[in-house]
């Protein structure tokens, strides 16, 4: 094999230096400042992208900061309607509760005023009557016409001891 004879050793280390130089060279001259500036913008794009990113979430916080503030004050509104619906509600309950209370106070006074003068005719109504139950009580057991005037006195004072 050529590369393992001694005699070729000179020969070969002076073309790896020539290539190992032109390799460099080229490295450095082309191929690095190439590789550095694709390097770079990518920094830059990735900087700028994360820029982006934190300035997005800033306005992504405002907006929801916004957001709950005025869901908060929707919120406030509504409990507010609500209160005023409820007071509002609550008033016009009492009002109508006063009003049938009234109604019913009067039909109340009207029903007792209608019983007292039911009671007063029924009353009125159950002398005549029993005296007569009695007259024909009396006539039918005794054989005779009781006397009415004495028959309406005892009336009386059976009606009387009742009250």
């Amino acid at each position: 094999m050529p590369q393992l004879n001694p005699a070729f050793f000179p020969t070969q280390l002076f073309w790896l230096a020539v290539c190992f130089v032109v390799f460099f060279l080229l490295m450095w001259r082309l191929a690095l400042p190439r590789v550095a500036t694709i390097m770079q913008q990518r920094q830059e794009r990735i900087a700028g992208d994360l820029d982006r990113a934190a300035q997005l979430r800033r306005d992504a916080e405002e907006v929801v900061a916004a957001y709950e503030a005025s869901l908060a004050e929707a919120r406030a509104k509504a409990q507010a309607l609500y209160r005023e619906t409820s007071d509002a509600m609550a008033a016009a309950a009492a009002r109508q509760q006063a009003e049938a209370g009234q109604a019913m106070t009067a039909r109340i006074a009207e029903a007792e005023k209608r019983i007292g003068a039911a009671r007063t005719e029924a009353m009125a109504q159950l002398k005549t009557v029993a005296g007569e139950v009695a007259a024909a009580a009396v006539a039918k057991v005794a054989g005779v016409t009781p006397d009415q005037s004495r028959l309406a006195g005892a009336i009386d004072s059976a009606i009387g001891e009742r009250r």
